[in-house]
Protein backbone atom coordinates (compact mmCIF):
# COMPACT_ATOMS: atom_id res chain seq x y z
CA UNK A 1 0.00 0.00 0.00
CA UNK A 2 1.84 3.44 -1.10
CA UNK A 3 2.53 5.46 2.04
CA UNK A 4 0.36 8.56 0.74
CA UNK A 5 -2.50 6.07 0.77
CA UNK A 6 -1.65 4.76 4.63
CA UNK A 7 -1.00 8.40 5.77
CA UNK A 8 -4.19 9.63 4.47
CA UNK A 9 -6.35 6.95 6.06
CA UNK A 10 -5.35 7.47 9.37
CA UNK A 11 -5.20 11.50 8.57
CA UNK A 12 -8.95 10.33 8.08
CA UNK A 13 -9.90 8.21 11.11
CA UNK A 14 -8.00 11.49 13.41
CA UNK A 15 -10.60 13.78 11.41
CA UNK A 16 -13.39 11.28 12.22
CA UNK A 17 -12.71 11.74 15.91
CA UNK A 18 -12.77 15.68 15.93
CA UNK A 19 -15.90 15.58 13.83
CA UNK A 20 -17.64 16.22 17.44
CA UNK A 21 -17.31 19.48 18.72
CA UNK A 22 -17.47 17.95 22.50
CA UNK A 23 -14.42 16.16 21.67
CA UNK A 24 -12.70 18.95 20.63
CA UNK A 25 -13.65 20.98 23.47
CA UNK A 26 -12.77 18.13 25.87
CA UNK A 27 -9.01 18.19 23.88
CA UNK A 28 -8.42 21.43 24.17
CA UNK A 29 -9.02 21.18 28.25
CA UNK A 30 -6.85 18.84 28.06
CA UNK A 31 -4.49 21.11 26.86
CA UNK A 32 -3.08 22.38 30.31
CA UNK A 33 -2.81 18.86 31.92
CA UNK A 34 -4.15 15.82 33.32
CA UNK A 35 -7.89 16.35 35.18
CA UNK A 36 -10.80 14.24 36.47
CA UNK A 37 -14.29 13.77 34.27
CA UNK A 38 -15.93 15.44 37.00
CA UNK A 39 -13.86 18.61 36.67
CA UNK A 40 -13.62 18.15 33.09
CA UNK A 41 -17.72 18.32 33.06
CA UNK A 42 -18.02 21.22 35.16
CA UNK A 43 -15.32 23.28 33.07
CA UNK A 44 -17.52 22.55 29.99
CA UNK A 45 -20.93 22.87 31.12
CA UNK A 46 -21.78 19.00 29.49
CA UNK A 47 -22.61 15.65 31.88
CA UNK A 48 -20.47 13.47 32.85
CA UNK A 49 -22.05 10.63 31.30
CA UNK A 50 -21.34 12.47 28.09
CA UNK A 51 -17.52 13.59 29.02
CA UNK A 52 -16.99 9.82 30.13
CA UNK A 53 -18.28 8.68 26.65
CA UNK A 54 -16.08 11.03 24.34
CA UNK A 55 -12.98 10.22 26.60
CA UNK A 56 -13.52 6.67 25.97
CA UNK A 57 -13.74 7.02 22.27
CA UNK A 58 -10.81 9.07 22.45
CA UNK A 59 -8.83 6.78 24.36
CA UNK A 60 -9.57 3.88 22.20
CA UNK A 61 -7.83 5.67 19.69
CA UNK A 62 -5.01 6.37 21.68
CA UNK A 63 -5.68 10.53 21.87
CA UNK A 64 -5.78 10.04 25.84
CA UNK A 65 -4.72 7.90 28.57
CA UNK A 66 -5.98 7.55 32.20
CA UNK A 67 -4.92 7.10 35.15
CA UNK A 68 -6.67 5.41 38.29
CA UNK A 69 -5.92 7.33 41.53
CA UNK A 70 -8.92 5.22 44.18
CA UNK A 71 -12.03 5.63 42.51
CA UNK A 72 -11.17 8.96 40.37
CA UNK A 73 -9.70 8.64 36.62
CA UNK A 74 -7.53 11.30 35.41
CA UNK A 75 -7.25 11.97 31.71
CA UNK A 76 -4.45 13.64 30.23
CA UNK A 77 -3.21 14.16 25.95
CA UNK A 78 -0.85 11.50 24.93
CA UNK A 79 0.65 13.57 22.37
CA UNK A 80 0.08 17.30 24.15
CA UNK A 81 1.23 19.11 20.71
CA UNK A 82 -2.43 17.82 19.11
CA UNK A 83 -4.31 20.74 21.22
CA UNK A 84 -1.46 23.02 19.78
CA UNK A 85 -2.73 21.50 15.78
CA UNK A 86 -6.35 22.39 16.75
CA UNK A 87 -5.93 25.90 17.74
CA UNK A 88 -3.59 26.08 14.22
CA UNK A 89 -6.57 25.27 12.70
CA UNK A 90 -8.46 27.58 13.94
CA UNK A 91 -6.33 29.81 11.21
CA UNK A 92 -8.67 27.90 8.38
CA UNK A 93 -11.73 28.31 10.04
CA UNK A 94 -11.24 31.93 10.79
CA UNK A 95 -10.62 32.52 6.97
CA UNK A 96 -13.70 30.95 5.37
CA UNK A 97 -16.68 31.76 7.96
CA UNK A 98 -19.74 33.81 7.02
CA UNK A 99 -22.08 33.75 10.20
CA UNK A 100 -19.91 33.70 12.94
CA UNK A 101 -17.85 36.93 14.18
CA UNK A 102 -14.25 37.14 13.81
CA UNK A 103 -13.85 38.41 17.15
CA UNK A 104 -15.47 34.91 18.44
CA UNK A 105 -12.57 32.82 16.41
CA UNK A 106 -10.11 35.24 17.96
CA UNK A 107 -11.66 34.54 21.64
CA UNK A 108 -11.36 31.17 21.28
CA UNK A 109 -8.09 30.92 19.73
CA UNK A 110 -6.87 33.39 23.06
CA UNK A 111 -8.27 30.53 25.65
CA UNK A 112 -7.16 27.70 24.26
CA UNK A 113 -3.21 29.30 23.79
CA UNK A 114 -3.04 29.38 27.04
CA UNK A 115 -1.33 26.04 28.86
Amino acid sequence: MPSREIAARELSDIFKLLAHSDRIRLIEELRSGEKAVGEIAERLDIPATRVSQHLSILRAHRIVEERPEGRMRYYHLVQPEFARWIVDCLDFVEGRIDGVKRTTIKTARRLWSVT
